[in-house]
């Protein structure tokens, strides 16, 4: 019998490319549909009870008829969709975090959801450390004041210029895929290394200590830890006094993690040198947000994963799972409840 599946494509995992890595996985079996979802040409929302997903309940519910297996990014999978498609069995997710998928329901309705971890590791961490150096090196500031045409050579005053990797220490705040790749570039400029991870276990020249030691000691804290309600707000104003006079912070993780209001306060003291940010507390940010008038905010739109390879990778190995389930073998990638 032909097993019919759905590839929920975006402008990113391009439904071509998840097709491309099915077809290349099973052959020219299975029947395929497909259905192109706006992301991020429209950024991501909430679908009922999931959230970051993209398109409708509705389209995706007649997408699905008949359909056993889909892969996707951001379709949403939720109680009235899977209530709606019986047939479905299993729903793979092409991103690390499969928020737009109710687990729970899911495993209640008998469909099996996977996920990519890893997937945008090596995007995300060198996105990271360009950040880093672009705060720094206070890049921002001075290409946009040459642009201008201001020549400032007053930022080689001693107190303006920033910092070299090379003999610095950098804290990482989380040790997964994204933390473990930041450790082992910035090994590569000469930085030393600390780890504040209950999860993890360091390797190699990582020192691994607790959060408010690691504060102390970094003159460059970045953030690589996945939001918990355990976690959310676990850099504030305390955490922030912690850090030595004249350091960068930098989140690239989820803007949960960090409270904003208290990094500027920090920032306009001059606590903080830099503030390096790809995540924020509200997404897209406001016009009106504090951290687009403060000084010594580096700041992209939420797109750090965001490379060819990525994109690539979220698709082949959502097609790796499929042909696994296809097989009858277990997938490589489940999530639990």
């Amino acid at each position: 019998m032909t097993v019919r599946i759905l590839a929920a494509g975006d402008h990113f995992v391009r439904t071509s490319l998840l097709v491309d890595a099915l077809r290349a996985e099973l052959g020219d079996d299975p029947e395929i549909r497909t259905l192109d979802l706006p992301w991020p040409v429209e950024p991501y929302h909430p679908v009922a009870e999931v959230d970051e997903a993209s398109g409708s309940e509705d389209e995706l519910i007649e997408a699905l008829a008949g359909v056993r297996v889909c892969v996707t990014q951001f379709a949403p999978l939720t109680e009235r969709v899977l209530a709606a498609c019986p047939d479905l069995e299993l729903f793979a997710v092409g991103r690390g975090g499969p928020v737009n998928a109710n687990v729970a329901a899911a495993a209640r309705h008998g469909v099996t959801v996977t996920n990519t971890p890893g997937r945008n590791a090596v995007a995300t961490a060198e996105h990271t450390v360009a950040l880093i150096l672009a705060a720094a090196r206070r890049v921002p500031d001075t290409h946009g004041e040459l642009r201008g045409g201001v020549w400032r050579g007053d930022y080689y005053q001693y107190d303006q210029v920033g910092l070299e990797l090379n003999g610095a220490t950098v804290g990482l705040v989380g040790y997964g895929a994204i933390g473990r790749r930041v450790a082992a570039i910035l090994r590569g400029f000469g930085a030393s290394v600390l780890v504040h991870d209950p999860y993890a276990a360091p390797e190699g020249d990582v020192e691994s200590v607790e959060l408010a030691e690691l504060l102390a000691r970094s003159q460059v804290v970045s953030l690589h830890a996945r939001l918990t309600p355990e976690n959310k707000g676990l850099i504030a104003s305390a955490e922030i006094a912690r850090m030595p006079r004249g350091s960068i912070l930098v989140n690239c993780a989820r803007g949960g993690l960090l409270d904003y209001d208290a990094a500027c306060d920090a920032l306009d003291s001059g606590h903080l040198f830099a503030l390096a940010l790809d995540v924020y507390p509200e997404e897209p940010l406001s016009p009106a947000s504090r951290l687009l008038r403060t000084r010594g905010v580096v700041s992209t739109p939420h797109l750090a994963g965001a490379s060819k390879q990525t994109a690539h990778n979220a698709a082949r190995t959502v097609a790796a799972d499929v042909a696994r389930f296809m097989r009858g073998e277990p997938v490589a990638n489940a999530v639990r409840p």
